[in-house]
C-alpha cells in the first residue's frame, strides 16, 4: 500500500452554488487521479491519501464521504473532526 500526498485539486463549475472536487492530483509525482478512482482506491486499501495542514505542518488523513442518495466524495479527518483541508490545496491546472 502507497502513502500518497495529495497538493492540489480540480473543481468542477459551480452547480446550484456548490463546487465539487473532480480531480485530486500531485505535480511533483506527476500524478492527477478522478475523485472516484481514489475512492476504490481508499476502498480497496491500495493507498492511503494525505494533505499537509500549511498551518501546522500536520498530515491530515482524506477519507471517503457516502452521503445518503447521492455520490461518495473525498474529504479530510482529523482530530476526529471531518473538515476542509482538501479545499485549501492548490489548483491543479
Amino acid at each position: 500500500m502507497a502513502d500518497v500526498r495529495i497538493t492540489c485539486i480540480t473543481k468542477s463549475a459551480p452547480q446550484g452554488g456548490h463546487e465539487h472536487i473532480t480531480h485530486v492530483g500531485n505535480p511533483a509525482g506527476y500524478w492527477k487521479w478522478p475523485v472516484a478512482d481514489v475512492v476504490a482506491s481508499i476502498d480497496a486499501k491500495s493507498n492511503t491519501f494525505y494533505v499537509k495542514d500549511e498551518s501546522t505542518g500536520k498530515r491530515v488523513d482524506v477519507g471517503v464521504v457516502r452521503p445518503s442518495g447521492r455520490t461518495a466524495y473525498l474529504r479530510t479527518h482529523a482530530d476526529g473532526q471531518w473538515n476542509d483541508n482538501l479545499l485549501a490545496q492548490s489548483s491543479c491546472g
